[in-house]
């Protein structure tokens, strides 16, 4: 299981225990070395578009981007930050209410989805899409109806 920071806290409730096991659940089912860690930060939307545009030549903004630092995880040490997902806190918080799943839940939808891509899981093709989705599935079964 790695570990992370939180930079700065958003203005709703997040509960360290549904994030830690989360990141447990992660460990269990995901055989890929995961002792690294993440920091997961909140930016304002100009922020999070500016960097949409630079890394991704998107010029929106979005509800969250997923980097890591390493193409090889092999040689990382555990006290090294490998991983950031950056997060916004008004999407999160309009997206909650969009598909009523409010704030916190949303923001665990969001880095469920981030911390797949981190380690290497995407949805560009429906193969891929199928794949990551039941994953998503899963783990949220894991954590919220068990």
């Amino acid at each position: 299981m790695f570990s992370y920071n939180m930079i700065e806290s958003p203005s709703f409730t997040i509960n360290i225990k549904t994030i830690d096991k989360i990141f447990n659940i992660f460990s269990n089912i995901i055989d890929k070395k995961q002792n690294w860690i993440l920091n997961i930060i909140f930016l304002d939307p100009d922020s999070i578009q500016n960097l949409n545009k630079n890394y991704r030549w998107i010029d929106k903004t979005t509800d969250v981007l997923s980097f890591h630092y390493f193409n090889n995880f092999s040689n990382i040490k555990s006290d090294e930050v490998a991983w950031e997902i950056i997060m916004s806190e008004e999407k999160i918080k309009s997206q909650g209410i969009e598909f009523w799943l409010w704030e916190e839940k949303e923001f665990y939808k969001l880095l469920i989805h981030s911390v797949l891509h981190i380690l290497w899981y995407d949805h560009e093709k429906d193969d891929d899409y199928i794949i990551m989705s039941k994953l998503e599935k899963t783990i949220w079964q894991e954590v919220f109806e068990k």
